[in-house]
């Protein structure tokens, strides 16, 4: 009996294979390595995960990358977002450096048939503008002084909360020119009442309408007691 278990573990079944965990399945791998790559890290060979090194000029480029645009994945730039990133960490300056330049050398780094550049064409471009830029420096240390510049820098969003101030805006926002039912609505600091200003309370309290003295009868007739003698 035990040589029969010996022998029948010698020979598997055929056309069996281990089951592969869920975890190893190529779609979830794949995901996993996108994942990775956003986060900085990467798969090794023994499936251990090695950090990668990103630099603050790495990070602002990825930063400037992604604005704007919901699917871009950070390795690549467009020309309005490159133009944004001279622009915003002023880079540009009006005189060395202007508009038309940073547009000349996105135009000069990045391939033939592409739209974008990658991170190695984006130093590449620096480097142009660099010596434009530090002319009295060498080519590293003028390099240096523009990634200075750019390095923990995000795009600036402006004017997004910016209020239009126009005279038919002001005149229907001011509630002292509210009149009828609508002035009723808010009180002499333009507060909004709430329901008391929505609905018509019925007053209970047994006093004429607009009488002005509520409560003061029981405050007349209401006598202090006196101190014994």
């Amino acid at each position: 009996m035990e040589e029969f278990k010996v022998q029948s573990a010698k020979h598997p079944v055929p056309n069996s294979s281990p089951m592969r965990p869920h975890s190893e399945h190529p779609k979830d791998q794949a995901a996993k390595r996108l994942s990775s790559a956003s986060n900085g890290t990467s798969d090794g060979g023994a499936g251990a995960k090695t950090p990668v090194e990103i630099t603050a000029l790495e990070e602002s480029f990825r930063r400037f990358a992604i604005h704007g645009d919901t699917r871009a994945t950070g390795r690549d730039m467009n020309g309005k977002n490159w133009s944004k990133l001279c622009k915003d960490c002023g880079v540009i300056d009006g005189k060395s450096i202007t508009l038309t330049d940073v547009d000349i050398v996105f135009s000069k780094v990045k391939n033939k048939s592409a739209r974008t550049i990658t991170y190695s064409q984006f130093k590449e471009a620096l480097a142009e503008l660099a010596g434009k830029r530090f002319k009295d420096k060498s080519s590293e240390d003028a390099a240096q002084e523009l990634y200075k510049m750019i390095e923990g820098k995000a795009p600036v969003i402006s004017g997004v909360t910016r209020a239009v101030a126009s005279p038919t805006v002001s005149r229907l926002t001011d509630t002292t020119k509210f009149t009828g039912s609508h002035k009723e609505r808010f009180d002499q600091t333009g507060r909004g009442k709430g329901k008391a200003g929505r609905v018509e309370v019925v007053d209970k309290s047994g006093y004429v309408s607009g009488y002005k003295h509520a409560g003061s009868y029981e405050k007349k007739v209401t006598k202090s007691p006196q101190k014994p003698m």
